[in-house]
């Protein structure tokens, strides 16, 4: 893939017309728009965890509709081997040779529909896939296109015919979204605005894929001011001492939360992060790396409560040190 640079101003009006296009199909999800989007610029993965019926999935096929981009979707069952997702070497007689049929993890936008329906077997076919880039089928490495996005749809109230997630499958997503129910004015304007007509049709490509992996180089190239990265820091360790808490966050999510922090900077149009980017994603980043003991576990809500504990128990910067970058929040 040739490499192009974007001027940020155009990434951003394009991002922009991006999520209005989804909004005129996901009514009242505004803030989880941008969150998804976000995932994607840091080159990350997304669970969407909520009860049936509340858009996950029409959120995923929203978004790879404004994108210019191959689209797979796996629907996720017991009976699914790692073979239905990656792919398989199939024998042809003719030619006396093996060719490689690729599965639908080898698009640029994945759906992995109902992913704790699947066994742990074939939710480790994903692992590689998540993490590397590339899947290994019968021995042979291949190269997942780019950009590669993983959205993954799970019901967290249903657990029969259901596999838990490990932990180290949660770790590989940058961000655990839950859409909610829409409040009433917003599901009164839904039935409106879909009645008669399927909205998906009616959306249109705003994005190439070399354009989101352009935006994801420039995404890396955002300031991050020392006194941020230590702000980060901190809150993780605090994160670690807390009294309800087993395993607090690691360091591949302070990663992941600066990462996000960057990305939901670009999106705001910044080249630079402030301490309000990193609260703003600090939820969604960090909720699922949050391991409670099991007394607390029951508590609703105990992950979230537990990162606000977090993010109070250290100051928040409000001068950063890098000489250009100094600005009052």
């Amino acid at each position: 893939m040739s490499y192009i640079r974007m001027e940020h101003e155009h990434a951003v009006e394009l991002l922009n017309r991006v999520m209005k296009r989804v909004e005129s199909v996901i009514v009242g999800k505004k803030t989880e728009i941008r969150y998804v989007l976000t995932a994607m610029l840091s080159g990350g993965h997304v669970l969407l965890e909520d009860v049936p019926g509340t858009g996950k999935t029409m959120l995923v096929r929203a978004v790879a509709s404004a994108l210019d981009c191959s689209m797979g979707r796996i629907q996720f069952t017991s009976d699914v081997m790692p073979a239905d997702v990656t792919g398989t070497s199939i024998y042809h007689p003719l030619s006396a040779e093996f060719k490689f049929r690729p599965g639908p993890v080898m698009s640029n936008v994945v759906l992995a529909d109902e992913i704790n329906r699947a066994s742990p077997r074939t939710q480790s076919a994903l692992l590689e896939a998540m993490e590397e880039r590339r899947i290994t089928v019968d021995g042979t490495t291949y190269a997942l296109p780019r950009p590669f996005f993983l959205l993954a749809t799970q019901n967290p109230l249903q657990f029969e015919g259901t596999y838990r997630l490990p932990e180290a499958q949660l770790d590989r997503f940058i961000m655990r979204i839950g859409l909610g129910y829409p409040d009433p004015e917003q599901e009164l304007e839904l039935l409106t605005r879909m009645q008669g007509r399927e909205a998906l049709d009616e959306l249109r490509p705003v994005l190439l894929a070399e354009e989101v992996v352009a935006m994801q180089r420039e995404v890396k190239q955002v300031h991050v001011d020392p006194v941020v990265k230590q702000y980060l820091v901190a809150v993780a360790v605090a994160s670690r001492s807390l009294p309800a808490v087993r395993l607090g966050i690691s360091p591949r999510g302070t990663l992941a939360w600066m990462a996000a922090a960057q990305s939901f900077a670009y999106l705001q149009g910044r080249s630079y992060v402030i301490p309000d980017d990193v609260k703003e994603v600090a939820v969604p980043v960090l909720s699922h790396r949050i391991q409670l003991k099991a007394q607390n576990r029951a508590e609703v809500w105990g992950q979230v409560q537990v990162i606000e504990e977090a993010l109070s128990s250290v100051p928040v910067p409000v001068q950063m040190a890098s000489q250009g970058r100094g600005r009052r929040q």
